[in-house]
C-alpha cells in the first residue's frame, strides 16, 4: 500500500508476490527473506490461526466469509500501514488480493477496500504460476477454484496501473532468481 497523505498516492519499493492458492507465494517469500530481503506473512492463514487460538474451527471461520474477508483486508492494510516507502518490501500477497477474493465469493466490496485500493501505488507485481494444490488445515480450495482464483487475481492486478511479470514454474530457488532478475 501506498502511504498517502491528503489522499496523495506515494509510491513504494514494494514488490508483491501473488497468484492462486498453492502457486508457491509463501515459499519464495521465506527463500526471499533468507537471502536478506524484507519480507511480510501472508494474512489469511494468520487471520485463521488467530481467529483458532479463540477456540473456533477453520470451518466456522470460513463459514462468515464476508467477516473473514474483512479481517484478512484489516491486517493487510494495518501491515501495509506500517511499512516504509523507501524499504525494497516482498509481500506475501496484497490489498488488490482481497478485490480478487471479494469478485471469486461474490462479496459485496467493502467501502474501506475501495478507499484502500486508491492509495496504493506498488514498484512490480510478480503473479506466480500454479503449483499443484497440496491441501492442509488453511487451504480448503479445490483445484478448480485454485484455477478460478488465479485468473481473477491476473485479471485485477492487469487492470491496476502496476507492472506485472508472470512467474513460471520453476524450481524454489530459480523462481527467487527469476523474480530478482526481474526487479
Amino acid at each position: 500500500m501506498n502511504i498517502h497523505t491528503n489522499n496523495l498516492i506515494i509510491k513504494t519499493n514494494w514488490y508483491v508476490l501473488t497468484g492462486g492458492p498453492g502457486s508457491g507465494k509463501t515459499t519464495t517469500v521465506n527463500l526471499l527473506s533468507e537471502r536478506g530481503y524484507k519480507t511480510t506473512i501472508e494474512h489469511a492463514r494468520h487471520y485463521l490461526d488467530s481467529q483458532r487460538t479463540f477456540g473456533k474451527t477453520v470451518e466456522e471461520i470460513r463459514k462468515h466469509q464476508a467477516e473473514f474477508q474483512l479481517g484478512v483486508l484489516d491486517m493487510q492494510i494495518e501491515q501495509e500501514k506500517l511499512l516504509s516507502p523507501d524499504d525494497v518490501v516482498f509481500l506475501d500477497r496484497a490489498i488488490p488480493d482481497a478485490l480478487a477474493y471479494y469478485r471469486f465469493l461474490n462479496l459485496p466490496q467493502d467501502e474501506k477496500l475501495l478507499e484502500a485500493l486508491s492509495t496504493i501505488y506498488y514498484k512490480k507485481i510478480f503473479i506466480l504460476d500454479c503449483l499443484p494444490l497440496v491441501q492442509d488445515y488453511a487451504r480448503t480450495e479445490d483445484e478448480i477454484a485454485q484455477k478460478k482464483i488465479h485468473a481473477i487475481l491476473t485479471e485485477v492486478y492487469e487492470s491496476l496501473p502496476f507492472p506485472v511479470i508472470h512467474v513460471p514454474i520453476l524450481p524454489s530457488e530459480e523462481r527467487v532468481d527469476f523474480i530478482l532478475k526481474n526487479l
